[in-house]
């Protein structure tokens, strides 16, 4: 109806949130309205009256509280629920006057609103009361009678918060002793409204039905009754006896209603169950007024016997107990045989329907209360009643629950105990009772392992105890005749059923066991009632009569609290003597019952071998173990044993009957073979050693057994007995330290640990117990000691590592059948149990072995997983228990000490591969942390302080690593060297082992970090150490050139575990270690050096703290390799004074030096070499100096001219003169870079002359590149050439005009030319003999500066060029000296280096533009064929291509178009994937240069091939989906926003930061380059291509390329000089338009061309302007001709209206047009009509003609249908 944007009806301010519109009313001031609702004690609907006096109102109540208070008469339920918190609140802060003003007005709403539909709002009302409560206190006096009614119903809400915040105010209101007084002032008030509400109140009447659903208005009235029942109970429980007489009436009144008599029956549980605890309270507190309604309570209570809802049947039995007991004849208003009994009877069948732990304990006190004249005759009354508690056990329900079993198992036997005492003398009910229902129930239980035996035997054993007890008490008397009757029929009965189950050959095992456990109960009641967990309340009989106790108590609302009568209920367990003292009414009948039963099961055992028979035994033995059993189980043999055996056992055999047995008999049964579970006979002869007379005979007999008769199982089981039993310890202690039993087991663990498999015929399990054994005795502990002597136990740990020793040789096979896996699990029980003073010294050796083992790999020890996870856990337990034994004291133990020797010589050794080190280091890490957590601080520092190298070794582990990490430092010109300090190349064992170096210091670090973050103080020196040669290893990992996989596996380990420098400079940053790696820098260079720069650059220390370390420059000077290595380290971050001052000092010491020390460290090398580190970072800005030391060098040349290198073999050449040359050459580079005064002739012809001297010298000596310092001359050598080269390329004719005359000339005819000349042959030499060049490896690093100045090779040198003619393979048109270039520059694409790459493309990029000419010359040849001619670029080029496309269709072709991927650089995808795309470079360059009938012949042999195609779904692979060019993120939209295919392609050969774009960029550039140069192909294949491609290449195109090349084609034709002769043209950039208009005599042609959005892929329009003197029909041709033209040619706008002209001019010249195309020029080859009809004479295009003759298959004129000649 109303929606949120309905608009207002005017003037209707009023809002729809109901507390607002309270908020708005409150403001309203002169309208308070009043609480409009329903009343609570009218039966009808009702106007509860405004207050009156609205002034007075708004006097009195606060105005928060006025609209608070209003607020709460809304129906929404969130409101009224805040509003009530609010009040909460409000009553909680605000001044006790202000809150006293609500209390007028407070009544009215509680009453309503503690009776809303929403439980929330009900407990807020209570905790809101509560909070008034404590605020207004006394004042509430005068509203008590109208809110106590209420009140009373809220305290039984059911809803227990609600019901607890009522509790709570009301206690709040009223301390305990006050309560009743406060109940007894407001009675009448609280009866009258709860009788309304139960007598009056309808669902209808407590709600609106018009807005309250139905569902909603029963729920409210279901609650308000119960609350109601409840309520009235709560007030005749709290209410004084005095005042209970003046409510008489009113009860009598509410009794009198029928109405409450049928709440008994209501359909609503929590109804019933309320309304039966209303009548246990009406009958304790009000009992006459019960009587007189006996006709009406007896029937109500009664009859509901068989209620089975769990809510209401506690309160109905308490009901029912307290209606037996108030209304004497309450059987006299029922038929208790035919309406009461049989729904008792069906209620106790089915086992109480699920409540039996609620209805049973109930049953004695019914029963007790039950007049003999109701259950006559008794005995089968009785007889029935204890059948049917019976049969509930066999109930599904029963049988799965604990607690349900118990309480019928209690009730049966309380009512049988009752019924007994109540009719002793009875004959026939006694008999009833034993024979017929304690013995079949006893059977039952025996047979049916789902019944509850535990319980039943307990329940028999106290009731027999307890008929007993009375029989001894009353001796003489007639009961106690009676009961002995009963008990010795009891006894006769159940030995008949015993004997019976174990009587049987099969006896079954559950009836078997269950025998045993009863005789077990009978012999020992009270020690098996420990057994229950759980203590129930037991009845105790009174000795009085049923009638002689008929007290009442005061109301008890809980079930079970009152049971009236015979009986006193009490919370004490039947226990009637603390000692175990057996009557004589039992002792000997069960002793009878035990000897039959024995002497029975022993014959079975004898006769039939019956293992069931001998399990009883042994079970009743446990209990009975006495002579005179095992007397009766000797029987009547004879037999003698052993006569080999000593006179003290043959004396004990004849004195003791259970060790005659045990000889006779158990040792017979205990080494059967077959027996696979002896544990029973085990307790036969723990059972036997109890009779026994003193410890001397067990320890004898034991060490007697031990030493023949025992076999290890049984011995193994005797002695877990012992452990699991103090009692049974006790027994055998002796034995287990004695002599016999040690010396045994020392011998099996000799036996064991030296035992051959396959020479032994014992199965596994057999040696798998006997470990077990040696297990138990080594880690079980009695009373902190263990079970043997100490002294075997260390023999046997001496067994174990002795075996344990030897395992390093066995191999993988044998090391799994050995008995190392056993030897672990006995090390860890030891290590695991043992207590800290029980380890012994000789268990540290055998821990020091299982770490050795655990700290190699499984390469070493051969050992499985499982295997080496035992191990660990055992050396771990066994740390623990040392580090706990030393208590962390300053002592090394002998395993740490000797574990710290051997892992020093581990990583020392350099046999160590990466998976051995993991090992390694997780090993320690294990240990490391153990010591820790071990509270082992101090030995840990100790520990690492013993693994630590000293000096010396430090030393020569830095030694001993590999030095071709000086490669790179060397090439990038961070260090300058002038001695050979090379070896050759990683060794084959090299590259399997880590070098010591690597190794050590990942231990140390690993061990060192531990103790950091355990807070662990090592000496400061120590953890300097330790630090400065981590970096030293990752240093050295850093420099490597292309490392070895070992080298990137060992960097992986430290990452991975954590072993980095910023974590140990994170756990604590030393100072001391920048002066350890400053003064190790100084001392020796080299790596040290690189560490500094290192971390300086990694921002690990700032530059600032370096300087503290050479405040004096002098310091470093003279200069030493260190001195020369650090400053050179530290160039790039100096200040330019500072850098000024290192050359300042450099300078002067460049002068007049000797030839030696020209070439020394402290000589002219070390110097420059400084002087150049400096000028590499530009701080050099002094022309001046720049010239002085050109000349210097100069004169040097003049005055040592043979220390320059110039055309010679360097072979024999030393390294400190290939040192300085290389600094000479490194500064004549910078110079070149730096300097920009001019240079005079001489100067520029030393530089010129030598860089073609050392060129030539470079060539010379390629086989000598290996050699570091001849490859980087090499390097420095190509640089000069490069940087000459870039000069001259790139000089202005303002720079031309300052250079001496000529000199441009020279460079260009004699230099360049020397240059190219040089390095074209040096390149092809090179890759010639080396095919898989990589431009990362040390050898081919002077590829990338050779390569560069390549580039600047111009057309005409090349051409010039003197390589060795190659194999032309097929006939080309091109000359042989170009064929030659071809052939030897074209395969080089394929090259696997990138520079040869690049400098292969642009020489190549130079000679395209000349190839079209050649075949441009032969075009004649070409079109006149009777097929599509085509005609293919280069061959040798296309052959390129083909292979290129076999390997990019490996490296993309299962990529999906449009799926991005992404190249490594520099991997050999990337060499693949860019040779390809400079391929198609080049051809696209060729094309270009091409004229417009050659373009139409290579495009239809790119057609054929389908090359293009492959090259586009490429193309669509690798170009980004944002082709972004660098940082830029602006909107397409942007004018300035640059991608890659706004901004030219520069391919640096020397620079690659850039090299993650130049895949993506040059793919950019291609795709640009065909869009433009072969836009027809490109728009015939996105024209072919699936939808999915289809729109993935018009989605990028049209965003990325359309517009740049839409501006580039308007801007062409702009710009473009191309005049025609009667035909002009013009362009409009803003709409993508070109306007041509074409005149001849009278007629003017104005044509319009529009390009698309997605150009060039969609069509192009041609739209026509003026049309002067042209017929339409020749119009529309003309248009149609030029589409066409400008849709299927590829090349420009220009170019194909050129194509147009040419058409209209032949037109109008008289040429007549082909008949098929209707064009005169051929839209793809250009040709005239020529082939003519020898009939009609009308003339065709030859490619038309043949289109026309296969497309119809026939061969005939198009036109007059004749056969064509």
């Amino acid at each position: 109806m109303g929606g949120k944007n309905k608009q207002r009806t005017k003037g209707n301010l009023r809002p729809s949130n109901s507390g607002r519109a309270a908020e708005l009313l409150a403001k309203e001031k002169g309208t308070v309205p009043g609480f409009i609702g329903f009343g609570t004690s009218q039966s009808e609907l009702g106007y509860v009256p405004a207050i009156q006096g609205a002034e007075e109102i708004d006097n009195l109540v606060d105005s928060d509280f006025r609209m608070v208070l209003r607020k709460l008469s809304k129906k929404d339920v969130t409101t009224k629920l805040k509003a009530m918190q609010e009040f909460g609140t409000m009553c909680t802060e605000r001044e006790t006057e202000i809150v006293k003003g609500v209390l007028p007005y407070w009544p009215r709403i509680f009453c309503k609103i503690s009776l809303d539909h929403d439980r929330r709002v009900r407990e807020a009302t209570q905790q809101a009361f509560e909070k008034l409560i404590l605020k207004v206190k006394k004042h509430l006096a005068p509203y008590l009678k109208s809110l106590m009614g209420y009140w009373l119903m809220a305290q039984c809400d059911t809803y227990t918060p609600a019901a607890c915040a009522a509790k709570d105010a009301f206690e709040a209101a009223f301390p305990p002793s006050k309560q009743p007084e406060a109940i007894a002032f407001c009675k009448d008030e609280i009866t009258s409204v709860l009788q309304d509400h139960l007598l009056k109140e309808t669902p209808d009447t407590l709600s609106d039905p018009q807005t309250v659903p139905e569902e909603e208005r029963e729920a409210k009235f279901y609650r308000v009754v119960t609350c109601s029942l409840l309520a009235l109970k709560k007030l005749l429980c709290l209410l004084p006896d005095n005042e209970l007489d003046s409510l008489e009436e009113k009860f009598k009144s509410l009794l009198s209603q029928n109405k409450f008599w049928k709440y008994g029956k209501h359909s609503v549980p929590q109804i019933r169950s309320a309304y039966f605890e209303l009548v246990s309270a009406l009958c304790q507190r009000i009992p006459q007024l019960m009587k007189e309604e006996a006709s009406k309570v007896s029937p109500s209570v009664l009859l509901s016997i068989d209620d089975s809802d769990p809510i209401v049947c506690p309160a109905l039995w308490e009901a029912v107990l307290y209606t037996l007991t108030t209304i004497e004849d309450c059987w006299l208003h029922v038929n208790a045989k035919k309406s009461v009994f049989p729904k008792l009877s069906t209620m106790i069948r089915e086992g109480g329907r699920g409540l039996a732990t609620v209805i049973y304990p109930y049953l004695l006190p019914f029963i007790s209360k039950l007049p003999q004249s109701i259950t006559d005759p008794q005995l089968d009354f009785f007889k029935n009643f204890l059948t049917s508690l019976v049969a509930g056990l066999s109930t599904e329900r029963i049988k799965t629950s604990f607690s349900e079993r118990s309480a019928v198992v209690a009730a049966f036997f309380e009512c049988l105990r009752f019924i007994m005492q109540q009719h002793l003398g009875e004959q026939e009910i006694e008999q009833m009772l034993v024979n017929d229902q304690l013995i079949p129930f006893i059977d039952t239980v025996l047979k049916d392992p789902g019944l509850p035996q535990g319980q039943l035997f307990n329940h028999l054993a106290e009731t027999l105890s307890s008929w007993e007890d009375k029989a001894d008490v009353e001796k003489g008397d007639k009961a106690t005749r009676s009961l002995e009757n009963v008990l010795l029929n009891f006894w006769e009965k159940l030995s008949e059923i015993c004997v019976k189950k174990i009587n049987e050959p099969e006896a079954d095992v559950k009836s078997v066991l269950g025998v045993s456990n009863l005789l077990q109960v009978l012999q020992k009641p009270n020690s098996s009632l420990k057994s229950n967990k759980k203590k129930p309340s037991k009845v105790r009989f009174a000795d009085e009569t049923p009638e002689g106790n008929q007290e009442n108590e005061k109301c008890a609302s809980s079930e079970g609290e009152n049971r009236e009568g015979s009986e006193h209920v009490t919370e004490s367990l039947l226990n009637h003597s603390s000692s175990n003292r057996v009557s004589p009414l039992r002792k000997k009948p069960l002793e009878d019952l035990v000897c039959t039963l024995a002497e029975m099961s022993i014959n079975y055992v004898n006769e039939q071998k019956s293992e069931q028979h001998l399990r009883f035994i042994s079970l009743l033995l446990d209990s009975f173990s006495s002579s005179q059993v095992f007397k009766m189980l000797l029987g009547d043999e004879k037999e003698g044993i052993d006569k080999a055996k000593p006179l003290e056992i043959s004396k004990l055999v004849q004195k003791n009957p259970a060790v005659q047995f045990l000889y006779r008999k158990l040792v017979g049964w205990l080494n059967e073979d077959l027996r696979k579970d002896a544990d029973f006979l085990v307790d036969i002869l723990y059972s036997a050693l109890r009779c026994c007379d003193s410890d001397l005979e067990r320890k004898a007999v034991l060490d007697d057994l031990t030493k023949d008769d025992l076999e290890w199982q049984s011995l193994l089981q005797v002695i877990e007995k012992a452990c699991s039993s103090s009692d049974k310890h006790a027994l055998v202690a002796p034995w287990l330290k004695g002599d016999t039993l040690g010396e045994k087991l020392v011998a099996l663990a000799d036996r064991l640990c030296n035992k051959d498999l396959e020479s032994t015929v014992s199965s596994q399990s057999y040696f798998s117990e006997q470990w077990t054994l040696l297990s138990l005795v080594l880690s079980q502990h009695v009373k902190n000691d263990y079970l043997i002597e100490e002294v075997y136990v260390e023999r046997i740990i001496v067994k174990l590592h002795e075996t344990l020793s030897k395992t390093k040789e066995l191999s993988e096979a044998e090391i799994s059948d050995a008995a190392v896996p056993f030897i672990c699990d006995a090390a860890y029980s030891y290590f695991s149990s043992a207590k800290g003073c029980l380890l012994m010294p000789s268990s540290e050796d055998l821990l020091l072995t299982l770490f050795q083992l655990c700290a190699q790999s499984r390469e070493k020890t051969r050992l499985p997983d499982f295997l080496t996870c035992k191990l660990r856990n055992t050396w771990l337990s066994g740390v623990n228990l040392l580090v706990r034994k030393s208590g962390g004291t300053s002592e090394q133990s002998t395993f740490l000490r000797l574990s710290a020797l051997w892992l020093k010589k581990q990583v020392q050794s350099s046999s160590l591969d990466n998976t051995s080190l993991q090992v390694l280091l997780s090993a320690v890490d294990d240990l490391l942390n153990t010591l820790v957590e071990s509270e082992g601080g101090a030995l840990l520092g100790l520990y690492i302080g013993s693994v630590v190298p000293n000096h010396a070794e430090w030393e020569s582990m830095r030694q001993s690593l590999p030095v071709q990490w000086l490669h790179r430092p060397l090439l990038e010109a961070r260090l300058s060297l002038n001695y050979e300090c090379f070896k050759t190349d990683f060794k084959e064992q090299d590259t399997k082992t880590l070098p010591s170096h690597l190794c050590t210091s990942a231990l140390l670090s690993k061990m060192t970090l531990v103790a950091l973050k355990k807070k662990i103080a090592l000496e400061s020196n120590v953890l300097e150490k330790i630090t400065a040669e981590l970096l030293y290893s990752l240093q050295w990992c850093e420099e490597l050139d292309n490392p070895p996989s070992f080298v990137t596996g060992f960097c992986e380990i430290l990452q991975k575990m954590n072993i980095t420098y910023d974590n140990l400079c994170a756990l604590r940053v030393t100072s001391g270690v920048l002066q350890l790696l400053f003064n190790r820098s100084r001392e020796n260079g080299t790596l040290w050096s690189l560490i500094i720069a290192k971390l300086i650059l990694s921002r690990s220390i700032s530059s600032e703290e370096v300087k503290l370390h050479y405040k004096r420059k002098e310091s470093f000077f003279p200069l030493t390799e260190g001195n020369l290595h650090t400053i050179q380290s530290l160039c790039p971050f100096l200040s330019k004074e500072e850098k000024k001052e290192f050359s300042s000092q450099c300078v002067p010491a460049l002068l007049g030096w000797t030839k030696e020390d020209l070439c020394s460290t402290n000589g002219g090398f070390g110097h420059l070499a400084i002087f150049n580190s400096c000028l590499q970072t530009g701080s050099i800005d002094d022309g001046e100096l720049l010239h002085g030391i050109l000349k210097i060098i100069i004169s040097w040349k003049k005055e040592h001219e043979d220390i320059f290198l110039f055309s010679c073999n360097l072979s024999e050449a030393s390294p400190e003169v290939l040192g300085v040359n290389i600094e000479i050459v490194r500064f004549l580079c910078l110079f070149l870079k730096y300097c920009s005064s001019p240079l005079v002739e001489s100067e520029w012809d030393f530089i010129m002359c030598s860089m073609l001297a050392w060129l030539e010298t470079t060539k010379e000596n390629q086989a000598l590149y290996p050699v570091p310092l001849v490859q980087r001359l090499a390097c420095v050598s190509c640089d000069l050439a490069c940087d000459l080269s870039a000069f001259f390329d790139s000089a202005t004719p303002e720079a031309v005009a300052n250079l001496p005359v000529n000199l441009v000339s020279e460079w260009k005819e004699f230099f360049s030319q020397g240059i190219h000349s040089l390095l074209l042959p040096l390149l092809v030499n090179i890759t010639g003999k080396n095919k898989d060049l990589s431009e990362t490896t040390f050898e081919n690093a002077m590829l990338k500066p050779m390569c560069e100045t390549l580039t600047y090779i111009s057309k005409d040198q090349l051409l010039r060029h003197k390589l060795a003619k190659l194999g032309t393979g097929p006939k080309t048109n091109l000359p042989e000296n170009l064929q030659t270039l071809l052939n030897t520059l074209v395969p080089l694409l394929l090259s696997r280096a990138r520079p040869v790459q690049i400098a292969v493309y642009h020489m190549l990029y130079k000679l395209m533009p000349e190839l079209p000419q050649y075949d441009q010359d032969n075009l004649k040849s070409y079109g006149d064929e009777e097929e599509e001619p085509a005609l293919s670029p280069p061959a040798v080029l296309m052959s390129l291509l083909s292979t290129q496309e076999d390997l990019l269709e490996n490296i993309l072709g299962c990529i999906p178009v449009g799926q991005i991927v992404t190249i490594k650089p520099l991997s050999e995808d990337f060499c693949y994937v860019l040779g390809y795309l400079l391929t198609w470079k080049l051809i696209l360059t060729f094309f270009k240069a091409a004229s417009s009938q050659l373009r139409a012949l290579y495009s239809m042999y790119l057609r054929k091939t389908k090359s293009l195609n492959k090259l586009l779904y490429h193309l669509f692979r690798l170009m980004p989906e944002n082709p972004s060019y660098g940082e830029a993120t602006l909107e397409i939209s942007s004018k300035d926003f640059k991608t890659f295919f706004t901004e030219e392609l520069q391919l640096s050969i020397r620079e690659t930061s850039t090299l993650p774009y130049h895949i993506p960029h040059l793919a950019c550039s291609v795709y640009h380059m065909t869009l433009k140069d072969l836009p027809a192909m490109v728009r015939l294949w996105w024209n072919s291509s699936e939808k999915r491609v289809f729109n993935i290449v018009d989605r990028f195109t049209s965003k990325y390329v359309s517009n740049v090349l839409s501006f580039q084609e308007i801007s062409s034709v702009q710009t473009s000089t191309q005049l025609f002769n009667g035909m002009t043209v013009k362009a409009r950039a803003t709409t993508r338009e070109v306007m041509a208009t074409y005149t001849i005599e009278d007629i003017v042609i104005e044509l319009i061309i529009q390009l698309p959005s997605n150009y060039p892929l969609g069509s192009i329009s041609v739209e026509s302007g003026k049309r002067v003197g042209v017929a339409v029909q020749q119009w529309r041709n003309w248009m149609l001709q030029l589409s066409t033209y400008l849709t299927h040619q590829n090349g420009s706008i220009m170019e194909g209206l050129a194509l147009w002209k040419n058409n209209v001019d032949k037109r109008f010249e008289g040429v007549e047009d082909c008949m098929i195309c209707f064009s005169v020029i051929h839209g793809f080859n250009y040709s005239l009509p020529k082939k003519a009809c020898r009939t009609c004479k009308k003339k065709f295009h030859s490619a038309c003609l043949y289109k026309w003759f296969t497309s119809s298959n026939k061969s005939t004129c198009p036109l007059c249908r004749e056969t064509f000649f």
